[in-house]
């Protein structure tokens, strides 16, 4: 591989929200590149409040002008695990996916999915973009419930869930070899 073929991001999303990240693109046409992102979060928060999940999330993206610059349309798939629960979300109702259960509970589980997702990367300087991304797909779910985050005993076993919505939402800082 040549220069300007090769890229390493991290999604400031999730670095804000304290998941580390790390994502590599390859251009592999002149107008395509693959993309491979993954995150972890293995920390839980104060009084016991746990948002732990890993997932590696895999993309081809079709540039319209030259890769790794401009306007872009991709297909992405997704999968990981998650441990979560004692988190208040108020009376948040998403899509279908009712999140005021997070408070009392813990979900453990499984998903994956495939999504679609569009994207612009402005290019800083000779070595750094920033890139914007939004994507929307479905996601499949698989997962035990809980009584409460660090304790209680199983309440539900093999529930599962088909969500329908964003899948994908990334500010990423690119370094361009």
């Amino acid at each position: 591989m040549k220069a300007q073929e090769i890229a390493l991001k991290t999604n400031l999303v999730y670095d804000a929200l304290l998941t580390v990240n790390l994502g590599a693109e390859a251009k592999i046409a002149p107008r395509w590149s693959v993309d491979l992102s993954g995150n972890f979060n293995a920390w839980t928060l104060d009084h016991g409040k746990k948002w732990k999940h890993w997932m590696v999330q895999p993309e081809a993206r079709y540039w319209f002008c030259d890769a790794m610059a401009g306007h872009f349309v991709a297909a992405h798939a997704l999968g990981g695990q998650y441990n979560v629960g004692h988190v208040d979300m108020g009376s948040l109702n998403f899509l279908g996916t009712n999140l005021k259960n997070l408070k009392d509970h813990r979900y453990q589980g499984w998903y994956g999915g495939l999504g679609v997702a569009y994207g612009y990367s402005w290019i800083l300087s000779r070595h750094f973009n920033i890139e914007a991304e939004l994507g929307v797909g479905w996601i499949y779910t698989k997962f035990d419930t809980f009584e409460c985050a660090g304790c209680g005993r199983r309440v539900n076993t093999g529930r599962s869930h088909n969500y329908v919505g964003p899948t994908k939402a990334a500010i990423n800082l690119v370094y361009v070899f």
